[in-house]
C-alpha cells in the first residue's frame, strides 16, 4: 500500500486533472455518446461503443481521484528540513564511477510521466531519508548493494 502523502504541487495537479475530466472531457464524451446513440443500432455503432467505453474509463478515474484526494495528506515544506533529505526534497547523488542522478522524492501519485521523480516508498528514497550532504547511502538493488553519496539537497519553497 503506497504512503498517503503528496506534495502541494502534486495535490494541485490531481485536482486540476479531476476538474478537467469532470468539467470538460466527460461532458464532451457524453455528448458524443448521445449523438452516436441517436443514430440507431448501437450494437454495430463503433462511435457509440468506443465513447461509451471511454466514458466508463473517465468515470473510473474520476472516482479514483475523488477518493485519493480525500485520503492523501499534503506535506508542506518546513525550514526544519533544510540540510537533510525528507519528503519533497530534490536530491543529487553520485557514485564512485562519478555517475550522477538528480530527482525529487514525492508521493506515489506524482511519479507517473516524470523521469526525475521517485516515490517515497522506493528503496532509494527510504535509504536517503534523513541523510545530509556528503553522507554515504547504501541501497539494496536487485543486482546487490549500490553505494551513493549525497552531493546536493534543495527544496521548493
Amino acid at each position: 500500500m503506497p504512503t498517503n502523502i503528496i506534495t502541494q504541487e502534486g495535490h494541485a495537479a490531481l485536482k486540476a486533472e479531476l476538474d478537467q475530466l469532470w468539467r470538460v472531457t466527460r461532458p464532451d464524451v457524453t455528448q458524443k455518446v448521445t449523438w452516436a446513440a441517436s443514430l440507431g443500432d448501437r450494437s454495430e455503432n463503433a462511435d457509440y461503443q468506443y465513447n461509451k467505453k471511454l466514458l466508463r474509463e473517465i468515470d473510473r478515474r474520476v472516482r479514483y481521484l475523488r477518493k485519493r484526494l480525500e485520503d492523501v495528506q499534503v506535506v508542506e515544506y518546513s525550514p526544519q528540513q533544510e540540510g537533510r533529505v525528507f519528503f519533497g526534497a530534490w536530491v543529487e547523488i553520485e557514485n564512485l564511477e562519478e555517475a550522477r542522478m538528480r530527482f525529487r522524492i514525492v508521493g506515489y501519485d506524482e511519479i507517473y510521466e516524470r523521469k526525475d521523480y521517485i516515490s517515497i516508498d522506493s528503496p532509494m528514497a527510504r535509504a536517503l531519508l534523513k541523510k545530509q550532504v556528503d553522507d554515504e547511502v547504501v541501497v539494496q538493488t536487485p543486482g546487490g548493494e549500490a553505494t551513493w553519496y549525497v552531493v546536493g539537497i534543495t527544496y521548493q519553497k
